[in-house]
């Protein structure tokens, strides 16, 4: 590798560290995406100016095609479609790398040369994460677009056949640095890491989509690394690295959000066993209780009078594309005197920062979003919460009630504020699976509902409120 080239791939991964730092925060995300493309860019022409390219034509076929996908994705994929593209783009990027992985590995079989060891470990470690990172990555898709159920699926002695699944393939990876150059046992490899992705996956539920992407995030820029090491492309392994770490840190930092072990999120079968609550109100040994609904009108009266305000998004904010129309009734509050802000809680929504892209899209201002830590202490000074779509991460049971498998778990305090109102369809439970006593609270009104119909009516109430 000429001295250029290593020049230039220390320059893209400058430019990489940037953009990183960059989606720090909301306000400069757009410019550390830029400089992280560009980065990618400089390392793109590096490897195609002096890299030893068998066909440019297939290459430039290849990028052409892709980048027409890429756009045709980012015009036409909504936001609520945004948690399931990534999770493809994370399969996507293990695929890539158990390719080139294995393409490397059967270079070095078809000549019939001897692999070094170094670079036989790192092919494998490359196959086998790349490949649990495309099927799992595909599972976790069609949970999240609802062609697999995103309940957790559990079946008899699962973690034991899931451990002997992981033994087979590190027995799988032996055999072939004792004996490298065994196609069959590559072969063999492959299958049983994707089948391992699946049964990785399966259990979970879609209380933890959240830090199941992040943690498939993570593991696609470990393939890259590993694919990298095996090639020998220092931009494919510092990048890998950055996504690897990146990944790993948010995946900590979900984990921390949901005051669980990172082992209990993939091993617990969270929400395998939802609830079905009734409209009429929830049973068990406090006997019924009574959901108070309140009409368009009453709950727009109770905004135009507000004087502070806070506005708590969830997923069915997502699916209803309400955004821009709360960004309307926000407007309309503070035209009257009243302030808004925005509780966000570290995993609302069904990826990591699912509920900043989405406001952030509205042009809400940056200003206005709070995070759990910084908000909650307004919560016993606020007029009225409106609660859209969020559940789980409003549920009261998580700070009181120990049965509970919410317990432990940190909250939006919403029900300390003077007046709630949650915004929901139905009084079914969230991801978790677990009924939420907020709805049934003396301080909550229920206003049913999809979520942006319901808020055009606030909006037409609070016009004509005098």
């Amino acid at each position: 590798m000429s001295p250029l080239v290593k020049l230039l791939y220390l320059l893209a991964a400058v430019l990489f560290i940037l953009g990183l730092r960059g989606l720090s925060s909301p306000a400069t995300a757009r410019g550390g995406n830029r400089l992280a493309a560009i980065g990618m860019l400089i390392a793109i022409v590096a490897t195609l100016a002096f890299g030893e390219i068998l066909s440019f034509t297939g290459v430039v076929v290849a990028m052409v095609i892709g980048s027409l996908i890429g756009g045709i994705f980012a015009k036409t994929v909504k936001m609520t479609g945004m948690p399931q593209m990534v999770a493809l783009l994370n399969g996507f990027g293990g695929g890539a790398s158990a390719l080139v992985a294995s393409a490397e590995f059967l270079r070095y079989s078809a000549g019939n040369e001897a692999i070094p060891l170094s670079t036989n470990i790192s092919i494998q470690l490359g196959v086998l994460i790349g490949a649990v990172t495309f099927s799992g990555s595909l599972i976790a898709f069609g949970k999240l677009q609802e062609l697999v159920t995103g309940r957790a699926v559990t079946y008899p002695l699962q973690k034991t056949f899931n451990a002997f699944m992981f033994l087979g393939t590190l027995t799988l990876m032996v055999l072939l640095v004792v004996s490298p150059g065994q196609v069959t046992v590559f072969y063999a490899l492959v299958a049983i890491a994707l089948v391992l992705g699946v049964l990785s996956v399966v259990p979970i539920g879609g209380a933890d989509m959240p830090v199941v992407i992040s943690l498939l995030n993570s593991y696609s820029g470990l393939a890259a690394a590993m694919t990298g090491f095996a090639i020998n492309n220092h931009a494919l392994i510092i990048s890998g690295a950055l996504v690897g770490a990146a990944g790993l840190i948010l995946t900590n930092i979900m984990c921390k959000a949901m005051n669980r072990s990172l082992a209990n999120v993939l091993f617990g079968a969270f929400g395998a066993s939802p609830q079905v609550i009734t409209a009429g109100g929830a049973g068990g040994a406090d006997g019924d209780r009574t959901v108070r609904q309140v009409t368009a009108e009453d709950a727009a009266t109770m905004l135009a009078y507000a004087r502070n305000v806070i506005v708590v998004p969830g997923y069915g904010l997502a699916v209803a594309q309400a955004q821009h129309d709360v960004r309307k009734l926000a407007d309309l509050i503070e035209e009257r005197g009243g302030t808004v802000k925005y509780g966000i809680h570290p995993v609302a929504g069904r990826m990591p920062g699912h509920m900043n892209v989405l406001l952030a899209e509205a042009n809400v201002p940056y200003d206005q979003l709070k995070d759990m830590e910084e908000i909650n202490p307004e919560f016993e000074r606020c007029d009225v919460v409106l609660v859209i779509g969020a559940n789980d991460v409003v549920n009261p049971d998580a700070r009181t009630n120990q049965s509970s498998p919410l317990y432990g778990m940190p909250i939006l305090d919403v029900d300390k504020a003077n007046h709630v109102i949650v915004m929901k369809r139905s009084l079914n439970p969230g991801f978790a699976g677990v009924d939420n006593p907020l709805f049934y609270m003396e301080n909550t009104s229920m206003f049913f509902g999809n979520a942006k119909d319901s808020v055009v009516k606030l909006i037409a109430g609070i016009r004509e409120v005098v």
